[in-house]
């Protein structure tokens, strides 16, 4: 999954492409670098970040969700809000990708139901703004695995569909560094619940050991793409393809015995 920012403060790519012509293009790129779904945000979520209206949000998103559609690239929407996840649907988001997991806004079920799109539900415990005073556990992983399980059943009684359901441990929300060292080394703990799982660890603030600058943690990035492909994940959420994509490509080769894999 590629990630297309056309927002003016997210942590990483803020701001690089401030025209739906760029954003448009940049989503082409990544598609043609070999992600599978390009996932469009016009909310940062970055730690601190504040909310903005829905009206905002879809005025940054959709002329490029819609064009993006008719180049043929397949899209996610990154979003909280359930008027914009029904809005993208309708406009060909096949991927409605909710940090909350449904928390933050409880129409978004309903519309999930109703487009019949994949859901990313992420574990999530509080807005952007207030997160950090929420990381707080007793044991991260088995923390994490019971309160995904808590959405598990909010989802079915709403009548979301399993087949549907990704999930995705939220890495950096109300996490420190040792959380989500410790959430990967226990990733096998969510991929036995049954469902899809995908990993957004993308240049995050917890890989600052391995680059002070968001652009210089793409390595330590590819490398959790190979931990989380071998633990079970279904899918990785990163802003450089190409790293990700060889590295993937590498491992494929060792397990099929060919670099054609």
């Amino acid at each position: 999954m590629g990630i297309l920012n056309v927002t003016p403060d997210s942590f990483s790519d803020g701001g690089q492409y401030p025209s739906v012509d760029e954003a448009i293009e940049r989503g082409i790129i990544l598609r043609d670098q070999g992600a599978v779904i390009v996932d469009v945000g016009g909310e940062s979520t970055r730690p601190g970040a504040k909310r903005i209206t829905v009206r905002e949000e879809q005025s940054r998103i959709m002329p490029v969700i819609s064009g993006l559609v008719a180049e043929g690239v397949p899209v996610s929407v990154d979003t909280m809000n359930a008027d914009t996840a029904y809005t993208a649907a309708q406009a060909g988001a096949s991927v409605i990708n909710d940090v909350s997991g449904g928390l933050a806004d409880p129409a978004m079920y309903r519309v999930i139901v109703e487009t019949g799109v994949k859901y990313v539900a992420m574990h999530w415990r509080a807005q952007s703004a207030v997160m950090g005073s929420f990381a707080t556990y007793n044991d991260v992983v088995a923390d994490v695995r019971r309160e995904l399980k808590g959405r598990i059943a909010e989802m079915t009684v709403a009548g979301i569909a399993p087949e549907n359901v990704i999930l995705d441990p939220g890495l950096g929300f109300a996490k420190t560094p040792e959380h989500n060292w410790q959430l990967l080394a226990g990733l096998a703990r969510l991929t036995d619940l049954g469902y899809r799982v995908l990993i957004g660890a993308s240049r995050k603030r917890f890989l600052e050991p391995f680059g002070q600058r968001p652009d210089e943690r793409d390595e330590a990035t590819a490398v959790i793409s190979v931990i989380a492909a071998q633990s079970g994940a279904w899918g990785v959420r990163v802003h450089d393809v190409p790293s990700t994509a060889k590295a993937l490509g590498v491992l494929a080769a060792i397990k099929n015995g060919n670099s054609n894999a």
